[in-house]
């Protein structure tokens, strides 16, 4: 079968009617969250519709005051036309602060649910996606991306409306007035329209181009500012301040060339709006001259034009905030129709607890392609054992922890607790069995109080403090300033890493899970904060399947089973004792870090 193919102006065709129909999806899904706010809407429109004609009006008022009173000296009917004209004027402010006001609103909460769209649904995306995704572009669509649409939702559409309105009835009465000078206003129209719809396609891509390099400049700046350390160490202020200048040097060059199109249609339109009225004024003068035409008309046109093109350039820059709008709301939907990972809740069972075992058979993961992390992995941990998962850096031991949390799916063979498969358990379900605390403790900006109850809300504060207690975090806690309440920043800046170890282990007390996972928990502590934890740790997994990985051998030797993993193979499986007999993997890791003892 031949491929089809077309002519330059066919695939420009396909292309336009491609744009278009993009537009269209994305201006529906918009609609949607204006839909809520259906009154607010309606009396906007409404007050919109009603006042568009108070504008308009002013020049016609201004016709009759010159031709029916002023030249005829009735100062009584002038008066008369005075009050309406003052009136139409207040009427008008009125209208504009009354939408001004109702849009804003309407803009307002539109972007709220917007924006709690967005981390709602990226609290569901998988920890695959934001392995490819950086930070840095991930806030672009939550702060700058939203941000364009705000003023689109909040006056945009309403305002092409008001507009609109504005210049059929500036035609109408402009054409009731002198149908000969209104063709000549209307004679400049095809041009303006032509240069509007040029501009309009020209700032698009502009406008993505700009979008683009605001991300790429957000993300390397967020990443820096969290590196910021390690720049510092290894001396590349520098080189990395040359490496941001390049970045925002492509930023200032893609908002010139957007400013470039701005710098030509404006005093486009201006040329053209004073060449309109130029010809008005020539026309209306060889008029006069010939004595049929009165001063009023005159000057009610001149009015007229700068009122006419007053909307086209409303319009213009309408279009200029609806283009922005239109490329971000691209970008926000397509992160928040993004699927992958998110899994379906129908069908899905809830745990309640666990009681016999989890089961890994023939278990295959990769991370990328087939570069596989785990293969073949084959093994059961039972209810209230002891596990511990040894081996070298990148053997996979965090990965098999991944897996049962489900923030990774597997590739091949099954895993299945308490007899039913992983994948039809929900995941809200598997991580309230399961507690884990890792090597890198994350905290959030707020109180120590609010960290440790961060997995159970409505702890009470006497729970909170016997917890911390039993822990050996109460000490050092309360030699803060506030205690409890003292304000941790951003990812605890300002205590050590074996302080944020034992918020990590309170924090999990508190929660209180069936499955605790302790993964290289105490490899940042020191050596008294080790010998607090490690009677902790014994009192935390009391009752509990207990899983540990560790490096540090001295801390999985009184597991009930010690897991090998080689290359992300099980190599060895038994307790520390008979793996030691064995001679194997584990005697040379135990030999590695402990070369002063002597194993027969």
């Amino acid at each position: 079968m031949s491929k089809q193919s077309f002519t330059p102006q066919q695939d420009d065709t396909l292309q336009q009617e491609k744009k278009s129909s993009v537009d269209r999806y994305i201006i529906t899904r918009l609609f949607r969250y204006v839909k809520p706010y259906y009154k607010l809407v309606a009396i906007a429109v409404c007050i919109t519709i009603a006042g568009s004609f108070l504008g308009p009006l002013r020049p016609y008022l201004t016709k009759i005051a010159i031709d029916d009173y002023i030249a005829r000296g009735d100062f009584k009917g002038l008066t008369i036309v005075s009050i309406f004209l003052a009136g139409a004027i207040l009427l008008d402010g009125i209208k504009q602060y009354i939408t001004t006001w109702l849009t804003q609103i309407i803009g307002q909460k539109a972007v709220l649910d917007i924006r709690m769209d967005i981390f709602t649904h990226l609290q569901k995306l998988p920890a695959r996606f934001y392995d490819r995704n950086p930070i840095g572009r991930l806030i672009t669509r939550t702060t700058s991306d939203v941000e364009s649409l705000s003023e689109m939702l909040s006056s945009g559409i309403i305002t092409i409306l008001g507009d609109l309105l504005q210049l059929f009835f500036i035609v109408v009465l402009m054409a009731w007035i002198d149908w000969q000078l209104t063709l000549i206003v209307l004679a400049i129209l095809p041009l303006m329209i032509y240069a509007t719809i040029t501009f309009k396609n020209k700032v698009r891509v502009a406008f993505q181009d700009v979008l683009t390099h605001n991300a790429r400049l957000n993300t390397f700046f967020q990443e820096h500012l969290t590196g910021m350390t390690i720049v510092q160490l290894f001396n590349r202020e520098k080189r990395e301040a040359g490496k941001y200048q390049a970045i925002n040097a492509d930023h200032r060059d893609a908002n010139i060339r957007s400013v470039f199109y701005f710098s030509i249609y404006f005093p486009l339109i201006e040329v053209l709006s004073s060449a309109a009225a130029a010809l008005v004024l020539w026309y209306s003068g060889f008029r006069l001259l010939k004595g049929n035409l009165s001063i009023g008309v005159v000057v009610s046109f001149v009015q007229y034009i700068w009122l006419f093109f007053r909307p086209l350039q409303h319009l213009s820059d309408r279009f200029n905030v609806i283009q922005t709008a239109i490329t971000s709301s691209d970008r926000i939907i397509r992160l928040l129709d993004e699927k992958e990972g998110i899994e379906k809740q129908q069908g899905l069972q809830t745990l309640t607890s666990f009681h016999d075992c989890i089961e890994f058979k023939n278990v295959w993961f990769a991370y990328e392609s087939e570069n596989w992390i785990l293969k073949d992995i084959s093994m059961t941990i039972r209810h209230g054992e002891k596990i511990a998962i040894v081996g070298a850096t990148g053997s996979g031991k965090t990965t098999l922890i991944n897996i049962i949390a489900k923030l990774y799916p597997f590739a091949k063979g099954s895993v299945t607790i308490d007899g039913i498969s992983l994948q039809q358990i929900a995941e809200a379900s598997v991580r309230g069995l399961v507690g884990v605390v890792m090597q890198d403790v994350f905290l959030f900006s707020g109180t120590i109080r609010e960290n440790l109850a961060f997995g159970n809300p409505d702890v009470s504060d006497e729970a909170l403090q016997n917890a911390a207690k039993v822990v050996g975090a109460d000490r050092f806690i309360q030699q803060l300033p506030g205690g409890y309440e003292y304000r941790v920043l951003e990812n605890g800046t300002g205590l050590s890493s074996g302080q944020k170890q034992l918020i990590a282990f309170v924090r999990a007390l508190l929660y209180n899970p069936e499955i605790l996972v302790l993964d290289e928990a105490t490899s940042s502590v020191d050596t008294e904060t080790e010998s607090l934890i490690d009677a902790a740790t014994a009192r935390l997994m009391s009752e509990r399947t207990s899983i540990i990985i560790a490096h540090r051998l001295s801390t999985v030797q009184k597991a009930d089973r010690i897991i090998v993993l080689h290359k992300g193979v099980i190599r060895e499986s038994g307790n520390h004792q008979k793996l030691l007999a064995n001679r194997g993997l584990y005697h040379k890791l135990y030999l590695l870090q402990h070369p002063e003892q002597t194993l027969r």
